[in-house]
């Protein structure tokens, strides 16, 4: 399976293997083993609402114990590591994935998607996948970002929340 394989699974279902919005954080520390709290997490508790726990490049977010947004942050130009639950494999991929391709491999699945016209403005643009409500968000690469297209987008996040 291949970063992009595995993007276009979470574009099309709003889950990562069994991961999975409305599962308790119990169960993804279970699969995952034990997440990084947000600082805010580790200075006020375990019942503060809406931080996230990271897992490299995968952040859950948590209400009332509960998963309620799971989120890929990637960085073009870079690498990214993921836990082996979520993309099996080597530890680091490269995070240097171009709109043109990720929404090619949308349409090869049938995943349908729409502009995000709240999110695409200026230097981003976003689609939100259908059915599975999950936001994809692009935009053109920073300075430091080591890319060979400077003019092209880049997905740096893509992520699913329930309320």
């Amino acid at each position: 399976m291949t970063l992009v394989d595995m993007l276009v699974g979470f574009a099309s279902t709003g889950q990562i293997g069994p991961l999975h919005c409305g599962m308790p954080l119990a169960g993804a520390e279970d699969l995952l083993g034990p997440g990084r709290p947000h600082p805010a997490i580790r200075m006020f508790g375990p019942d503060l609402d809406g931080y996230p726990y990271s897992w490299d490049g995968l952040e859950l977010s948590v209400t009332q114990r509960q998963v309620s947004g799971i989120c890929i942050s990637l960085s073009p130009g870079s690498t990214v590591t993921l836990p082996s639950l979520v993309l099996p494999g080597a530890e680091s991929y490269s995070a240097t994935v171009l709109r043109e391709e990720l929404i090619a491999a949308l349409d090869t699945a049938g995943c349908g998607h729409e502009i995000n016209g709240v999110l695409t403005f200026g230097r981003q643009s976003s689609i939100r996948t259908e059915p599975a409500d999950v936001c994809v968000v692009f935009s053109l690469p920073r300075g430091d970002h080591e890319v060979p297209h400077r003019d092209r987008f880049y997905l740096g996040v893509m992520h699913k929340h329930i309320e």
